[in-house]
């Protein structure tokens, strides 16, 4: 064992990322000045021979590791803690696509399965949402040992579901997306592939459920960037950041994240191998970028994954999208006590099958403000096409859902006489074609619907989000919009698109009917309708708690 010193594996990544002979991010100078921080401030040594022997195993393999993942290699499977734990036992790997990640998990896993490891019965499990996925690792592992079969077969067994070590009795198996019957395992490690397609920790939590059981419990997290926001990836991303800044103890975790620092960078080929650290080292992979480039150029919305997953740089359709992932985030702001404050609301109806949201909108201080609540049927045919965490969201008391074929509406009309009793609510606004279905709930709980489209109900069409889009547009970019830690209006309003319509005007819609949902954001947009009066409560906060119309 080697005391404190950062030995060739780590300190040459090091060394050439600060050499400036390639191009890399902030992510990985931080990184680097994390590792010295680590190995400076605390009691940390490296098993240089256990190292060496692993390493010595890439002769059965078809390639060597390159520098970065001879780095992550030796901080994740050889440097402990002066009691004797992995100082790194969470390995988080996001590179861009083709960089190798599979290649370095199959090496990894192959040396953890052997008497090296120093633990019997280390079983590793391989998770992906799509069993292809799933299995590409395992069938790299598979490979070598068919390329070695003379020299390894009396060390390994082998077939296309399990990869068994003979002395150690550790195995490996690949598994997907379905979670049940993953519980209660004994893992001694777990691999989670393309990490970017998981849209809940549903999986995650399971497959993780077992670890503990064995000495030396890892996991290893491999991805390209993708197109499911606020899942699990953007929440490992935002706290990684947080790790490599200091602002938070890294937990355990090693952040190894190689991604373009500005979207305008990838027009620049120099600056390629931030996201890409194997680039410089594969020329046909090179050849392969240049012609995907030639493509993205032409069409930068039809080849948009040369973005997303070469350059893990998400570029989202700026053509159809409500507003960029970036500003949404920015609705993720502190909510102020706003009881007896003026407010519209808004409501969004429109199949009594399925979704149903409600909300409250305030002007406060040059802000709109936005308390919703969702409701969603049990029943509902598309429930089995959402990947979206809602169980999840109904214990945080954003949705409830709803037993029955349909979601009666008396439901959202009781919400708002409730919030009524706390708010203001002056006017409602919800769509024209479905006022018919909430006519006599809403007049029940006092809202005048005697004559549609008068008092303190507002009919809305397209022709009025034709006219307050704008707005909308320019309340989103000058982060003038909030409601908080909401994942469910995150994802309401990044299912949302610009609908074109005659004379460049534009509506709002769905990006896709069954799967993303829009209700939460329909509700929003009916109320910013209805609110065109809604005058400034933080003007003259002076409120008279005893008096509420609605």
């Amino acid at each position: 064992m080697t005391n404190c010193s950062l030995i060739p594996e780590i300190q040459n990544y090091i060394d050439f990322v600060r050499s400036g002979e390639i191009e890399v991010c902030e992510e990985q100078l931080l990184l680097c000045d994390y590792v010295e921080k680590c190995f400076r401030e605390e009691e940390l040594s490296v098993n240089e021979e256990q190292l060496k022997k692993y390493l010595g195993l890439q002769k059965y393999f078809p390639y060597e590791l390159l520098d970065w993942e001879k780095f992550c290699f030796a901080l994740h499977n050889c440097v402990y803690r002066e009691n004797g734990q992995l100082r790194w036992p969470v390995l988080f790997i996001l590179v861009g696509r083709g960089a190798g990640k599979n290649g370095y998990l199959a090496f990894e896993d192959f040396c953890l399965l052997t008497p090296i490891n120093g633990v019997r019965y280390y079983f590793i499990d391989i998770f992906a949402m799509a069993e292809d996925q799933a299995k590409t690792t395992f069938e790299d592992v598979y490979n070598v040992l068919e390329d070695n079969k003379i020299k390894l077969k009396n060390h390994f067994y082998w077939n296309k579901e399990e990869i068994t070590n003979l002395k150690t009795k550790s195995r490996l198996k690949f598994r997907t997306s379905g979670v049940k019957s993953k519980d209660g395992g004994r893992p001694g490690k777990v691999d989670f592939d393309e990490y970017h397609a998981y849209e809940s920790m549903k999986l995650v939590d399971v497959a993780t459920t077992g670890l503990g059981k064995k000495a030396h419990p890892r996991r290893t997290i491999i991805t390209t960037n993708g197109d499911v926001r606020d899942g699990p990836l953007d929440t490992l991303i935002s706290k990684s950041e947080l790790i490599l800044k200091g602002e938070i103890p890294d937990n355990g975790t090693l952040p190894f994240i190689c991604k373009l620092d500005d979207k305008k960078e990838i027009k620049d080929k120099k600056k390629w191998p931030k996201a890409n650290p194997s680039l410089p080292f594969f020329p046909i992979l090179q050849h392969e970028l240049q012609i995907e480039f030639g493509d993205y150029l032409l069409d930068p919305i039809g080849n948009s994954s040369f973005a997303t997953k070469r350059m893990n740089m998400p570029q989202g359709n700026k053509d159809v999208e409500v507003t960029s992932w970036e500003n949404i985030l920015e609705t993720n702001k502190e909510m102020p006590d706003l009881s007896g404050f003026t407010c519209v609301a808004g409501i969004d109806y429109a199949k009594t099958t399925d979704f149903v949201a409600a909300g409250l909108l305030f002007l406060f201080k040059g802000n709109y403000y936005w308390i919703t609540h969702s409701w969603v049927c049990k029943e509902s045919a598309d429930l089995g096409r959402i990947k979206a965490p809602l169980k999840e969201w109904e214990e945080r008391g954003l949705l409830t859902f709803i037993e029955g074929p349909e979601i009666s509406p008396d439901i959202p009309a009781e919400w708002l006489a409730e919030k009524g009793q706390i708010y203001n609510i002056t006017t409602l606004g919800m769509d024209n074609y479905r006022y018919t279905l909430l006519a006599k709930a809403l007049k029940a709980v006092g809202f005048d619907t005697d004559k549609q489209g008068a008092n303190n109900i507002k009919l809305t069409r397209p022709s009025n989000e034709m006219l307050i889009a704008p707005t909308v547009t320019s309340l989103f970019t000058n982060h003038n919009i909030i409601w908080g830690d909401n994942p469910l209006m995150r994802w309401y309003t990044n299912n949302s698109c610009k609908k074109q319509e005659a004379h460049d005007n534009v509506s709002f819609g769905k990006i896709e009917p069954k799967s993303r949902k829009t209700d939460g954001f329909k509700a929003f947009i009916a109320a910013m309708c209805a609110g065109g009066e809604l005058e400034d409560s933080g003007e003259n906060e002076e409120v008279d708690l005893e008096v509420y119309t609605y």
